[in-house]
């Protein structure tokens, strides 16, 4: 059985999300504030959580950032804001997807369960993959498909299955130039839609660990109004 955490301090939202998850045979791990959920978050086996941005104590962009310091599992984050900023905050930080109330839970069980789904498929080694490449190596960077293990001049870079495969999908179309929409596509497995952000964040989010200057990236680059590329 699956275990999901929540929390979120509006009482009605998160008993009303767990019901919807229990009905559909998920374990529910819920909280009304960020302290007991976070402590919660580094100490219990989870398979994806559910973070509301604004709590009384500890914010949703806390617990997100704690927990991918560890863990790499699927964070959804749920905010009442609508711009975008809180949007790319929270992917930047390392969440996956989010859900701007109010909301339909129908439409969270749907996220919950593709997230689990992508997971799955991220970690699953070999899948819709080619074979025949199982590294990559470029100028220092290096990168193994079988360990999902990436490194810089032989230190490694903790990525999410997310933020790998986009560096993946970018190292096996070495010197080409790849869209926004084709990397959407490849590696989140949904139709593109216009002014989704959600790889622009990732890839930010991806520089910082590679300790990129944005301005003068030495891996991914961005040729503006076309979309990204690493250099042979």
């Amino acid at each position: 059985m699956k275990k999901i955490l929540i929390v979120d301090d509006e009482k009605e939202i998160t008993d009303l999300v767990e019901i919807y998850l229990k009905n559909d045979g998920f374990e529910v791990l819920k909280f009304y504030n960020g302290t007991d959920a976070l402590e919660c978050a580094m100490n219990e086996k989870i398979d994806l959580a559910i973070l509301d941005v604004m709590l009384p104590d500890v914010d949703g962009f806390t617990i997100c950032k704690k927990i991918r310091e560890k863990y790499f599992y699927p964070i959804i984050m749920l905010t009442a804001k609508i711009e975008d900023v809180d949007k790319i905050t929270g992917l930047t930080l390392g969440a996956d997807d989010y859900v701007t109330k109010p909301f339909n839970p129908l439409e969270l069980l749907t996220r919950v369960k593709s997230q689990l789904r992508r997971y799955t498929m991220y970690n699953a080694v070999g899948e819709e993959t080619d074979e025949s490449a199982d590294e990559h190596h470029i100028r220092g960077l290096d990168i193994w498909k079988s360990s999902h293990k990436c490194s810089i001049n032989g230190t490694d870079i903790e990525l999410t299955p997310l933020e790998f495969n986009i560096v993946w999908y970018l190292c096996e179309q070495k010197g080409n130039v790849v869209s926004s929409e084709e990397l959407f596509e490849k590696v989140w497995k949904e139709k593109y839609l216009d002014n989704n952000n959600t790889v622009m964040a990732h890839i930010a989010r991806i520089r910082e660990k590679m300790d990129e200057t944005p301005r003068k990236p030495r891996y991914i680059k961005t040729v503006w109004g076309v979309g990204y590329t690493i250099d042979g």
